[in-house]
């Protein structure tokens, strides 16, 4: 890794509650992070995913944004994350949904999708069970970013105290 670390900009409106007055802690050093790699972070109980991303290093929520499955398990391909549990996939360089999970639900804004079907597939029924229902229902929440740092070849978060 070159002595040099890229860091993305946190998106317009993404920065998470608390986290611009919060206090620096360590992460990790940068070395350790090759490029393309998911790591947890855990601190009491804020779950943390920092990602080397093709842009560089971002650090947001270890939590998909659809049903909280940890994004750690995902992988990464550029800057965009998969989740490992409903093959959302989200653009970590601008916040954006990029590929919507396959069970359907609403997005950030309240617009309502369908669950996914296949190419050339009929399109799923409504669901009508509870569980399914509760799915349907859950809505897509935009990702939280806090602020990286890296000082003497160690990565620093700032956090909410």
């Amino acid at each position: 890794m070159s002595a040099e670390i890229d860091l993305l900009s946190i998106p317009d409106g993404l920065l998470a509650h608390g986290a611009a007055e919060g206090e620096w802690r360590r992460l990790a050093v940068a070395d350790s992070l090759p490029p393309g790699s998911l790591t947890r972070f855990t601190f009491g109980d804020l779950d943390l995913l920092l990602a080397h991303t093709s842009s560089g290093l971002c650090l947001t929520d270890d939590r998909c944004p659809h049903m909280a499955a940890p994004l750690s398990l995902g992988s990464l391909d550029d800057c965009l994350v998969a989740c490992p549990l409903h093959r959302g996939q989200f653009d970590l360089a601008t916040g954006d949904t990029t590929q919507f999970p396959t069970t359907g639900g609403l997005d950030a804004d309240g617009g309502y999708h369908a669950p996914w079907s296949p190419p050339g597939a009929p399109d799923k029924p409504e669901p009508t069970d509870l569980k399914a229902m509760a799915r349907a229902a859950t809505r897509i929440r935009r990702l939280r970013y806090y602020p990286l740092r890296v000082r003497d070849g160690i990565i620093e978060a700032r956090l909410p105290d």
